[in-house]
């Protein structure tokens, strides 16, 4: 519990919600700051903050806004959200637990969890551009997004739920990427070709080493999903790439036959990558290699680039 009056982002940050959502529960449901000193914005009290965790918590299990916030307001003063009785309220689901498991991850991570159960597009988005001002697109990939991302697989293979939440999220970590690359301007021409696996439909980490590569200011053309074997032909025989990923994200999609005929291509690129759990390591082709993570992948494809674009020594 916090001694010290918070400001509502301070809070909202805690609690991983979006501030628009504190205003909400502050003007139809009462449940605001009550730190008031003249001239000055209210605070947010320790008691206040308790009880908006009681509310984010009850929200997240499945009570309506307006019942959580009764019970927030009925809490007494000093109440922590673990003291909350086991007999939970009307209205509140049971069947495999609120919350998305995110391991070891942190509470940025706890924070989008939660934000990503309760369809909250907003923190979401506001949750993945701080981390990607703060700590780059490796680092939020890894620390923030996989970890969330694995605990949604998680408790979906276990009750078949969560598909609503997995696309919200997915949606959401898209268009924080593709915010990312239109804000660079990448060096010289786009020298690396990024695609997915014949009938391949799973784009994020593809997407999230895009816009690794458009921090890094390298220039790249995404193919997106589900392209064939002849289409990324063509394309690496009319843009000559120093190196091309191709990601499958399970061995359904792996076909090691599209490696081999990229190997094979007439404008052979310097490199070529296999990314992604789906490529079997041992039916590999010679010459091709296969990343085990996003840094990984990035310092590879930068290197190919700064391999075909070093002036041919005297």
């Amino acid at each position: 519990m916090v001694d010290e009056a918070l400001s509502a982002g301070a809070v909202a940050r805690r609690l991983g919600v979006a501030v628009t959502t504190l205003r909400t529960w502050h003007q139809r449901y009462g449940l605001g700051p009550s730190r008031h000193e003249p001239g000055q914005h209210r605070r947010y009290t320790a008691d206040d903050l308790a009880r908006l965790e009681i509310m984010r918590r009850l929200t997240a299990e499945g009570v309506s806004p307006a019942e959580a916030a009764r019970w927030a307001r009925q809490a007494p003063a000093g109440v922590r959200v673990e003291d909350l009785p086991r007999s939970r309220p009307r209205g509140v689901r049971d069947g495999g637990g609120p919350t998305i498991p995110v391991g070891r991850a942190g509470p940025a991570a706890r924070g989008l969890a939660r934000a990503a159960m309760r369809l909250d597009s907003t923190a979401i988005g506001e949750t993945i551009a701080r981390s990607l001002a703060d700590e780059g697109v490796v680092a939020t990939w890894d620390r923030l997004i996989r970890p969330v991302l694995a605990g949604v697989g998680e408790r979906h293979a276990a009750t078949y739920a969560l598909i609503e939440v997995e696309h919200l999220l997915s949606r959401c970590v898209s268009e924080a990427f593709a915010a990312l690359s239109r804000a660079t301007r990448p060096a010289g021409p786009p020298r690396i070709l990024l695609s997915c696996a014949d009938e391949e439909q799973h784009t994020l980490p593809l997407e999230a080493l895009a816009a690794a590569l458009a921090e890094a200011g390298v220039g790249h053309r995404m193919l997106g999903a589900r392209v064939p074997s002849p289409a990324l032909l063509r394309a690496v025989d009319r843009t000559g790439p120093a190196a091309v990923v191709l990601w499958s994200h399970t061995p359904a999609t792996a076909d090691p036959t599209q490696l081999e005929a990229l190997v094979a291509a007439r404008r052979r690129p310097l490199l070529v990558l296999a990314a992604g759990p789906g490529w079997p390591v041992a039916a590999l082709p010679s010459g091709v290699v296969r990343p085990t993570h996003l840094a990984e992948a990035l310092a590879l494809v930068v290197a190919a680039r700064d391999s075909l674009e070093q002036p041919p020594s005297a």
